[in-house]
């Protein structure tokens, strides 16, 4: 296991990256030296081939060191060249592969893409591993090879394992604040964003701070509301899982904070809030009185927002694809135009609706909008 200091060094790094980019550095300079590895490469994006691949954001540090050279190298000379690209994306989600096994033997003598990153990128011998990242994007994290030459132990890759589920956090975070067009503000200025609540709790859990949206949200009282300074959920159960949720990102003192992600249903035709908690630390407000340690990003898919695709697919028994058309259906979209938006045929979208309607769903729409809280169990 990673030793206490050191796990709590690198999940306070992971929550100030989430919130800022800048920051991310210097939490894979930690992850280096708790996982005795050259470096790291943490991206997120989505499309199935080459012509709808979107890339959101991608991250290459060796030794602490963000490599922006080395992200242009790849990205404009060898991406579409990369063999393991395609294998790469089949992966299952949350397994550990060598980076060896995306390529043959003949590739690893003769590939210029595995060359370079065998060479340039210090990873020929890495691990990759997928995450479901939101709204249906993937994350890819690939961990370089280990300083030592020795090959993998068990601990290195016990090690990985218990990351997976911050890393994935972070990059909920991010892409939440993206969304918002608010990664990198400061605690005062995220009061000022829009397309989302934010709300700002003190160490003792009660609420001192929330932005315009947040305050709606919690006047309207049908999902969260404020019950005597703290944040509360008017189901019983969803209340209980963002009870458990805070307590872990305000733990008592001395304990390690922990980030989380959660949804609060509403009632009737209201789909469920999504909720993202991240512990906060040294960063100052214009309320020194009341220190800020932990914030909470409210996504109201009825603000905008989607529904993340994860969610319906654990909720509803779905699979990957299955979430992406009812989510979409739940959007009001015609099977047309979700046939375009995924690249698939009508005919094989209407497949899927025939599947769904006949072995998950009474009806699609209100089952996204009752769905129950899965985020909790990603923890």
């Amino acid at each position: 296991m990673i030793e206490d200091g050191s796990f709590e060094r690198i999940l306070a790094a992971l929550h100030k990256a989430a919130l800022d980019p800048a920051d991310w550095s210097g939490a894979a300079g930690l992850l280096d030296e708790a996982l005795g590895t050259h470096g790291s490469t943490l991206a997120c994006g989505d499309g199935e081939t080459d012509e709808d691949f979107r890339l959101y954001f991608m991250w290459t540090c060796l030794r602490g060191q963000r490599r922006q050279d080395l992200e242009r190298i790849w990205l404009e000379t060898y991406l579409h060249l990369d063999e393991g690209v395609p294998r790469l994306r089949r992966l299952p989600f949350n397994r550990l592969i060598p980076v060896t096994d995306l390529y043959t033997e003949a590739e690893q003598k003769t590939s210029a893409a595995y060359n370079v990153l065998r060479t340039l990128g210090r990873a020929g011998n890495g691990i990759d591993v997928r995450l479901p990242g939101p709204d249906g994007l993937r994350i890819m994290w690939q961990v370089n090879d280990p300083v030592d030459g020795e090959g993998w132990s068990s601990w290195q890759l016990d090690r990985i394992r218990r990351l997976l589920p911050h890393i994935r956090q972070t990059v909920h975070v991010r892409q939440t604040l993206a969304g918002a067009g608010a990664l990198g503000a400061t605690l005062t200025e995220l009061l000022e964003a829009g397309g989302l609540g934010v709300v700002q709790f003190d160490a003792r859990g009660r609420l001192v701070a929330a932005n315009d949206r947040a305050r709606d949200l919690l006047r309207a009282g049908n999902g969260l509301f404020d019950r005597d300074g703290f944040l509360s959920a008017r189901a019983r159960r969803d209340n209980d899982s963002l009870q458990r949720l805070l307590g872990r990102a305000l733990p008592p003192s001395g304990a390690q904070a922990v980030g989380g992600s959660t949804i609060v249903r509403r009632p009737g035709a209201l789909p469920p809030l999504v909720l993202h908690v991240n512990p906060v630390g040294g960063q100052e407000t214009d309320r020194p009185v009341w220190p800020v340690a932990a914030i909470v990003l409210v996504v109201d898919p009825a603000g905008g927002a989607s529904v993340d695709p994860a969610v319906a697919a654990a909720a509803l028994g779905l699979t990957g694809m299955e979430s992406r058309v009812a989510v979409r259906l739940a959007r009001g979209m015609s099977v047309k135009e979700i046939a375009a938006a995924t690249g698939r045929k009508e005919s094989t979208i209407r497949t899927h609706v025939k599947h769904m309607f006949a072995n998950h769903l009474a009806n699609v729409g209100t089952s996204l909008r009752l769905s129950v809280p899965v985020y909790e169990l990603y923890q």
